[in-house]
This record gives C-alpha cells, sequence and structure tokens, in this order.
C-alpha cells in the first residue's frame, strides 16, 4: 500500500503542493491528473524518492521511500523528460540495472528487445522524443518494480505503440500485483487503462475514486419539456452546469442516475436522454466546481 500522508512541497514562495493525502492501493494502474503547475510531476518525485517532502510523508508497505534504497529498489520513476548521459545506450544502462535493481528480469529484457525496434548499442540522446520513452520503459519494466511512476508517457508515441505500452502495462499489474501511477493530461489514454484517478489542483486533492465510480457519480443530461419549468426541478438536483438552447437542457448532474431520472420524470420531460461521461468530461465538471473554467481563465 502507498500511503501520502500530509504531504508538503515549497520551492521557495511557490507551494507545490499543500497537506496531501490519500492512498493508493495495490495492484491497481492510478490515473494522476490535474491543472497545468497542479504538483502532479512534483509528487511523483517524492513518491519515487528524489524531492524530499517538506512536511509530512510518503510510505510504501509502512516505510519512507527517501533515501531508503530497499524501497528505492522496488520503484522505478519516468519523468517527463527522462535524461540521459551522452554515451548512455540500452545495453549499457541494463548492465547498470542489473546491479541496482534485485527483481531484474533478463528474460523479460530480451523480449522487450524484440518488441521494441530500438538497437540497443545505439546512443539514446540521439534518438527521437517517442525513441526515448520507448527505451526508457523498456528498462523500466525490465526491473520488474512493484510501483512504477511514469510522467506524461504517452506523450510523443505513434498509436500502436500507444496501445502496445498499455498492453505492456496491464500484463504488468497482472503478473506482478505492481502498481502503476500514470501522470497524464491525455486523459482519453488514461481512461483505457486506468481503474483509480486521483485529482489534484493548486496542490491539492479534489477528488480521488475508483475510475468507474467517479462516472457514476456524475451525469449529463438532455432533456426538453413542453412548458417552463420552475425553481422546483432545478432546486432538486444538484446540478453542476446548465445550458440551455430553446427548450432543450443540457445538465451536468451529480448523483445517482436513478434518482436523478426519477426526479427529472416528475416534470414530464417530452424527451430526456442520460449520456456517459467520458474521463475529460468528468474532469472539466470537477475543476468548473472550484473555478477552473474557460469562462474565469478569459476574464
Amino acid at each position: 500500500m502507498l500511503t501520502i500522508n500530509n504531504i508538503t512541497k515549497n520551492f521557495g514562495e511557490k507551494v507545490a503542493l499543500d497537506n496531501l493525502s490519500f492512498k493508493i492501493p495495490d495492484g491497481s494502474v492510478f490515473g494522476l491528473i490535474g491543472s497545468n503547475g497542479s504538483g502532479k510531476s512534483t509528487l511523483l518525485r517524492i513518491i519515487s524518492g528524489v524531492y524530499e517532502p517538506d512536511g509530512g510523508a510518503v510510505e510504501i508497505d509502512g516505510e519512507s521511500t527517501f533515501e531508503n534504497p530497499d524501497i528505492k529498489g522496488q520503484c522505478f520513476f519516468i519523468s517527463d523528460f527522462p535524461y540521459f548521459y551522452n554515451n548512455s545506450t540500452v545495453a549499457n544502462l541494463a548492465v547498470l540495472y542489473r546491479s541496482l535493481y534485485p527483481n531484474w528480469n533478463e528474460e523479460k529484457f530480451q523480449k522487450l528487445c524484440c518488441i521494441f525496434p530500438i538497437k540497443t548499442t545505439d546512443r539514446i540522446i540521439n534518438m527521437s522524443k517517442g525513441m526515448q520513452r520507448q527505451a526508457a520503459l523498456m528498462l523500466a519494466l525490465s526491473t520488474c518494480p512493484k510501483y512504477l511512476m511514469l510522467d506524461e508517457i504517452f506523450d510523443g508515441l505513434d498509436p500502436v505503440v500507444r496501445q502496445l505500452i498499455k498492453k505492456l502495462l496491464v500484463e504488468m499489474v497482472t503478473e506482478n500485483n505492481s502498481t502503476i501511477i500514470i501522470a497524464s493530461h491525455n486523459l482519453r489514454e488514461l481512461e483505457d487503462v486506468c481503474d483509480h484517478i486521483g485529482l489534484i489542483h493548486k496542490g491539492g486533492i479534489i477528488l480521488e475514486k475508483e475510475l468507474d465510480e467517479a462516472k457514476l457519480g456524475i451525469h449529463r443530461v438532455q432533456a426538453v419539456f413542453e412548458n417552463e419549468i420552475g425553481e422546483g426541478l432545478l432546486s432538486s438536483l444538484d446540478i453542476v452546469k446548465l445550458q440551455r438552447q430553446g427548450k432543450l437542457m443540457n445538465m451536468t448532474i451529480r448523483g445517482s442516475g436513478e434518482e436523478i431520472e426519477k426526479k427529472i420524470r416528475e416534470f414530464d420531460p417530452i424527451y430526456m436522454e442520460m449520456l456517459p461521461l467520458t474521463l475529460e468530461e468528468v474532469f472539466i465538471s470537477e475543476m468548473e466546481v472550484v473555478g477552473y473554467d474557460i469562462d474565469n481563465i478569459l476574464k
């Protein structure tokens, strides 16, 4: 179990994380989403033991990750911009990682070398952005980490490779009961692979739920009424967003789908349809609640 307890991190006067707390269950694929500058990358660096928090602690199986070689041997972090030395190749990094990571799996490494179109003796810094990410992921998966942290891992990858990586990540969880934490703005890709999500904004946690539960807790409804409805309907619903186009009402409503439909039916709609929300729509709806939307940005 990965536990984040009251984490605070400042960079000068900038508050990156503000008393952040939540838990990530073992064997899950956790999508870390949030606004630009919300603290996602900082949190991944603290979880992996790169940064020391100013307050609070991150614990893996009850132990702090910072300056803890045993725990770090069970973790692997790929940053948004993976760093490689000028002479780094997949082959010579594999030699290094064999000595650093106790769960290194040579059979898996050789298999990944056959899967990915990368020459292991080529210098990684001469590769494209997408190829560098593939090289980093080949090495990460070969260490068989219990906890894998990925920052914008899908950025720069073509659609075929993105599907391949999602397949490999799911296999890793299934085979090793590993926990994967992916920070990304590509919510469409996260939706395919994640089973839990955490939404952070301005260094604080807004939402932390199973993905299906997050989607079931908020609904988009289209309805048409013959007559002008009064405040009775609107006040009985927890409406996050309301748009009118003539008699058509587009509503984003928080709550149980059955209860929402029951209340709307009481007002005899001519037409009503409840539409599933994508993860991106859930994100936008939750961020609008805290004032992070287009109208406020343009002010």
